[in-house]
């Protein structure tokens, strides 16, 4: 039974670049009507008034989540009160999901089983391991005689490696992945990553952390919590443009599916990485469309309203131009005019189109290069 006006308390911070400082909020979120308020703590005073917000959900939010409020990316450090946090304190985990090289092929399909099992991808990113990387991965293999091996085959190309956080979230993406070991029975493995996309022995196609604390070693190695950078980007800054999956269509769980199509047409992904943008370097991003397009407002709005992927995208047969798969920026247009596109499939409207793509190709490397510099912030 809900009660009239349950609301739920948290401690959010927001790190303000113009001041370089992080604000501290309380933030109160209220079931019933999707609303939220926030005081701001040190000031004690009103931030926001109690406004309605349906972008935000109740299963959002949770100590280390990141939550978008009017271009705002917060972070909840801690639950406001004991009734939320008896309420709302969960069996969430962080565990590492990487794509091996043997699987890159398939990752439109590999996303959306992640996105399907209710696992939340926090990040994300195209990787190259260097043998010191992938020694130190693989470090508990020292002694097996397959230990060269299995360094060689995680070298061979790029990996996808990402952080996936839910319930029960270590448990239930090994499950997923399935058994390394190619004798397990066929009963445990069918419909397992590894019986589906892996190639036998130790081409498995996927990886998952086998336990809470192995996953939290293994999430350092990718994504360094000291803000190092961790593994090189697979970026190769040649015969490539830039595709931005939108945040909304990323909110929809459509990433796999974009990325499935884009590579059904024949085009390579050669880089691939989730962040979040602030405002001013959306403008930055954004700035040759200002006092062009009116849209730009709303267009900035939108790229800034939570998590993006940035891709570079390849393409080495001249007819097959990027933009044009893209399609023309309203989607209803696109739909009317060039059914197969990637707005006219999964776009809504002028500004929610799924997709940023470069408009020119002159800018195509420009972009990539600016996209690559601002996610590394």
């Amino acid at each position: 039974f809900q009660s009239q006006d349950e609301r739920f308390a948290f401690i959010a911070e927001w790190y303000d670049p113009s001041a370089s400082l992080f604000r501290r909020y309380e933030l109160l979120y209220y079931p019933k009507d999707s609303s939220i308020e926030m005081y701001d703590v040190k000031n004690r005073r009103t931030f926001l008034r109690r406004t309605k917000y349906e972008s935000l959900h109740v299963e959002d939010l949770y100590v280390g989540s990141k939550v978008t409020v009017f271009s705002r990316h917060l972070t909840i450090v801690d639950y406001g009160n004991l009734y939320t946090s008896r309420k709302l304190g969960s069996r969430k985990e962080r565990t590492l999901a990487l794509i091996k090289p043997d699987g890159m092929r398939k990752i439109g399909e590999l996303l959306d089983i992640i996105i399907n099992s209710g696992l939340t991808i926090t990040k994300a990113k195209m990787m190259l391991l260097s043998r010191k990387e992938a020694a130190d991965f693989y470090a508990d293999y020292r002694a097996k005689p397959f230990y060269h091996e299995l360094l060689q085959f995680i070298m061979s190309g790029p990996i996808l490696a990402m952080e996936l956080l839910g319930d029960d979230a270590v448990s239930k993406w090994r499950a997923i992945v399935g058994p390394a070991n190619p004798t397990a029975t066929e009963s445990e493995t069918l419909d397992s990553i590894s019986e589906s996309f892996g190639h036998g022995g130790l081409r498995d196609a996927a990886h998952g952390s086998d336990s809470v604390a192995s996953a939290a070693k293994e999430l350092e190695l990718f994504f360094p919590s000291s803000g190092g950078r961790g593994p090189v980007s697979s970026a190769k800054f040649t015969n490539c443009t830039c595709c931005i999956i939108k945040p909304h269509a990323v909110n929809e769980g459509l990433a796999g599916k974009i990325v499935k199509t884009i590579l059904k047409e024949g085009f390579e992904i050669s880089a691939f990485q989730m962040f979040n943008l602030e405002r001013p370097n959306v403008e930055e991003f954004y700035e040759i469309y200002k006092g062009v397009v009116p849209e730009y407002l709303e267009m900035v709005s939108e790229l800034c309203s939570g998590p993006c992927i940035a891709m570079e995208i390849r393409q080495f047969d001249p007819s097959k131009v990027f933009r044009d798969f893209c399609g023309p920026s309203d989607p209803a247009l696109a739909r009317y005019l060039r059914p197969g596109t990637l707005r006219a499939v999964f776009g809504k409207d002028k500004i929610r189109n799924a997709v940023h793509c470069t408009d020119l190709p002159e800018d195509g490397l420009l972009e990539v290069r600016l996209a690559r510099q601002t996610c590394s912030h």
